[in-house]
């Protein structure tokens, strides 16, 4: 996959297939697009495009940045986009002065001079440019125009379902992992440094890695206890996590929340390393316990838990 960190690197992409958008964790929405482009640019011999931004709209422009989360970092973005076999990725750098860019200039500048597309793909309710002004029907209009086609993909749901990044959001804010991953397609995934901790889990048997939060707008699932899939190195482990404050131990502030996994039948340093974290399912609400003794006896049985629930577990439904 080819990344042009600037629309101005672009070079000649024959026959180009385009989409455009922040694609907030690259749900089964986004994918429905990826799929009917590659369909599109396997036919003609040609090539797909994500156009995309960053810093995603809406820190530039400061709409509801206090509640502003997403589900995946720009790195985590990069790698899905990859995974689900997009060609090129370019990224325009979103400023308030590149806010203000009308619609049809926008079409016309950075992507008919630039990338000169022969098919561009949207979703049911794709906007764009300046206050969203443009839509399916406006880039019809200059498909006429400017002499490429124009696909529309339907709106996608999963047992009924409507997919969407806000309600994969709302899933996770209540840990619901198990139906915000349904909506991905795939579980929903922290990525992080291991940092130093207390390492108070090792004198009860459980020894976890404790991960650096990601960045400030990252949104992190609710408080608990998950079954997990930790890919370290090349390999897969099992594993469960605790997302919260640890209330037993006492050394964290209210909303101050860390991530602890305790990765199964692993032995090893993994300090300042980078591990995947993939949720499958939440056990439970975070407790606290009376002292260390009751906090141990709980583990067990979650790891109970999280070892049945992971056998059981089929990553192909996802």
């Amino acid at each position: 996959m080819k990344i042009y960190k600037s629309i101005y690197e672009v070079k000649a992409i024959p026959n180009a297939v385009v989409t455009i958008g922040t694609f907030d964790g690259v749900h089964m929405g986004h994918q429905a697009i990826f799929t009917k482009m590659k369909s599109i640019a396997q036919s003609m011999g040609g090539e797909t495009v994500v156009l995309t931004f960053d810093p995603h709209p809406r820190q530039v422009l400061n709409i509801d940045s206090s509640n502003l989360r997403f589900i995946c970092t720009p790195e985590e973005k990069l790698r899905k986009f990859e995974e689900f076999g997009i060609d090129n990725v370019v990224i325009i750098k979103f400023t308030k002065e590149f806010s203000r860019t009308p619609s049809d200039v926008f079409i016309k500048d950075y992507v008919i001079d630039r990338i000169k597309p022969a098919v561009i793909v949207v979703g049911y309710d794709h906007h764009f440019g300046k206050n969203r002004m443009g839509d399916f029907y406006r880039l019809s209009d200059l498909a006429t125009q400017y002499h490429f086609k124009v696909e529309r993909v339907a709106a996608q749901d999963v047992e009924h379902i409507a997919i969407s990044s806000t309600k994969i959001r709302i899933a996770l804010s209540v840990g619901n992992v198990k139906t915000a991953n349904m909506l991905l397609g795939y579980e929903y995934t922290v990525s992080s440094e291991v940092v130093r901790g207390n390492e108070i889990g090792r004198t009860i048997g459980f020894p976890t890695a404790n991960l650096a939060l990601p960045k400030e707008y990252m949104l992190i699932a609710n408080a608990g206890v998950y079954a997990c899939l930790v890919d370290y190195d090349g390999q897969t482990y099992k594993a469960m996590a605790n997302i919260g404050r640890r209330p037993t131990i006492g050394d964290r502030a209210e909303g101050d929340f860390i991530i602890e996994v305790n990765l199964f039948d692993f032995d090893g340093d993994l300090y300042g390393k980078t591990i995947r974290v993939r949720f499958v399912d939440r056990i439970r609400d975070e407790e606290k316990f009376e002292g260390l003794p009751q906090l141990k006896t709980q583990l067990e049985h979650d790891r109970i838990s999280a070892k049945a629930l992971l056998e059981a577990y089929n990553p192909s439904k996802h």
